[in-house]
């Protein structure tokens, strides 16, 4: 075993997933011609999903680092590889904006002539301001993962300097952690619940928070489990670090579906008519086997498959979970935000050729991540100190300024 093991994949491995990436490209585009009010909420849906898994990425690396979490150390390079998609995916989310009066009612000339001047709204929704808000948060999402992919790259190669390295990514994770808190609740705001400006709900944030950290853990765990199948990182990921990723899966499943339980009952209970037309949809006609579905899909199935503490470590059982709950991320979004531009629900060949196109570009940079650098870090003082408990005696590096 060499700690200097690098990820290597041929060609051919990409041809499929590049000729997927080619189809929904050439879809998304016709469809932009030939029918834009059905393939513009299919580029939100879609960039919102990529776009959360990178981010989610980052976050799971911050709150490992804020935590103290030792077992996490040797998987590093599985989020940073993840998070290397946020460029792209902020890219195309930021397209999105130039299809804003297909989404959009705010957007639209004489929105808000009948609203009165003094609701917040009003201004908030101006399109300048919505703008300007996604560029920020998108540009302070890709800073952070830059300052966090530059420094860990660093501390590999500056092995007497670990330790300051190793401070400043926890640094970086708790001002992350402060700026992803504000800056991920407005863009669930500009780009999800602002498709119904008539509609709020003041746990929406945390709701979309909670399903996005389940997709991300679900992408870092299947991504452990097929490396570690492939004899890669086999040393870094033992059962305990699968049965690690199962708790974590099974904890925030369950947290997503206790936001979605209370979200759902304080609205109907409330019966306020501001809120409960954003349900009244959605548990009506045509889309109510969906909104059953995401329950069943999201939390039933996960919870009832990772219960037992077997199953943790059973690498077929994660990675059929995984692959679920990120199909179920889809699903969840797509409940969230098809039902206020479409009168039914449409997944046929454009849905799902675009689904493939960015699941597969998602696929692809995460290759490209991979393969960027060394896949163990190489100076973590963590990993070191716990090579020194298995080989004898080893004395932390002193911080070198």
């Amino acid at each position: 075993m060499t700690d200097n093991l690098r990820f290597r994949v041929g060609p051919r491995h990409r041809m499929a997933p590049a000729a997927l990436v080619l189809l929904g490209a050439a879809v998304a585009a016709y469809g932009l011609y030939s029918a834009p009010e059905r393939t513009w909420p299919n580029l939100l849906l879609n960039g919102f999903d990529i776009l959360s898994v990178a981010v989610s990425a980052l976050f799971f690396i911050a709150s490992q680092r804020l935590t103290g979490a030792r077992w996490s150390a040797g998987l590093r390079r599985i989020p940073e590889a993840l998070m290397s998609a946020l460029p792209a995916a902020a890219v195309l989310m930021a397209l999105v904006f130039f299809g804003r009066q297909w989404l959009y009612p705010w957007s639209r000339p004489g929105a808000f002539a009948h609203v009165p001047q003094i609701a917040g709204k009003v201004r908030y929704l101006q399109t300048p301001w919505v703008f300007g808000r996604t560029a920020v948060v998108l540009l302070l999402w890709i800073v952070f993962a830059w300052l966090f992919r530059r420094t860990s790259l660093a501390q590999d190669r500056n092995p007497r300097s670990s330790l300051v390295y190793h401070y400043r990514l926890n640094r970086y994770a708790a001002a992350f952690v402060v700026v992803f808190a504000f800056s991920f609740t407005l863009g669930a705001y500009d780009w999800i619940i602002s498709l119904d400006p008539s509609w709020f709900s003041t746990m929406f944030g945390i709701y979309v928070f909670a399903g996005t950290f389940v997709a991300g853990i679900a992408a870092v765990t299947l991504a452990a489990v097929v490396l570690r199948e492939h004899r890669l990182l086999s040393h870094a990921i033992s059962d305990h670090h699968l049965q690690d990723l199962g708790k974590m899966l099974f904890a925030f499943s369950t947290f997503w579906a206790y936001i979605w339980t209370c979200q759902y009952l304080l609205i109907w209970y409330g019966n306020i008519p501001e809120e409960v037309t954003h349900y009244v949809k959605r548990t009506n006609g045509p889309w109510l086997w969906l909104f059953a579905l995401n329950l069943v899909v999201n939390w039933l199935i996960p919870f009832i498959v990772l219960l037992p503490a077997r199953t943790k470590r059973n690498p077929a059982a994660l990675k059929i979970v995984c692959a679920l709950l990120l199909c179920g991320h889809w699903l969840d979004l797509y409940i969230l935000i098809m039902p206020s531009v479409w009168n039914r629900p449409r997944i046929a060949f454009p849905e799902i050729a675009i689904a493939a196109g960015y699941s597969s570009l998602l696929y692809l940079l995460f290759l490209r991540g991979l393969e960027a650098a060394p896949l163990a870090p190489l100076s973590d003082p963590v990993l070191a100190a716990e090579r020194s408990a298995t080989h004898g005696a080893f004395t932390l590096p002193e911080a070198q300024t």
